[in-house]
């Protein structure tokens, strides 16, 4: 989640949208994952959770609208498609950091790109849902993960142990 917080901050910066709602909504997208780790309780469950706590309804039908099979929440805002964008290359970034000795500092794109070829590496990782979501957005892929990992890079104590 802190790794989708970054990419989503810096996209709010880029775009010149309101950066601490944009970086809540990486960091809380998946607070309830753990606890509902089935669909649709996740984010259904988690989205009744920040109702309650007075969260604004655009944070949470933006985390609404990042599970593909809430069909009643179509991703429509900037904020809904770049953090639908974000989530899965994020985490598949940090798997490609992972097992590299220097964590972000000389990942490129060339490289995850071969990393998304190989289907067993980080195979959980949906590479349908990374290309749809700049598609959707109208990024260009390499963009798209440049971007993404130069906003890695600025939390990668964050992300890892050494």
């Amino acid at each position: 989640m802190y790794a989708v917080e970054a990419a989503m901050r810096a996209y709010a910066k880029k775009w010149n949208e309101d950066e601490e709602k944009w970086g809540l909504v990486g960091l809380l997208h998946d607070f309830d994952y753990e606890r509902y780790p089935s669909a649709p309780d996740h984010p259904l469950q988690g989205s009744k959770v920040l109702r309650e706590k007075g969260v604004s309804e655009d944070i949470v039908y933006a985390i609404l609208s990042h599970a593909d099979y809430l069909s009643d929440y179509p991703r429509v805002s900037r904020l809904d498609k770049t953090l639908y964008a974000c989530d899965e290359l994020c985490g598949f970034l940090v798997a490609c950091a992972y097992v590299r000795p220097l964590r972000f500092a000389d990942l490129e794109a060339k490289s995850v790109r071969k990393k998304l070829k190989n289907l067993s590496f980080a195979a959980a990782v949906n590479r349908d849902d990374i290309q749809r979501g700049v598609t959707d957005l109208g990024l260009d892929l390499d963009e798209h993960i440049t971007f993404c990992i130069e906003a890695l890079r600025g939390i990668s104590d964050k992300l890892f142990d050494n």
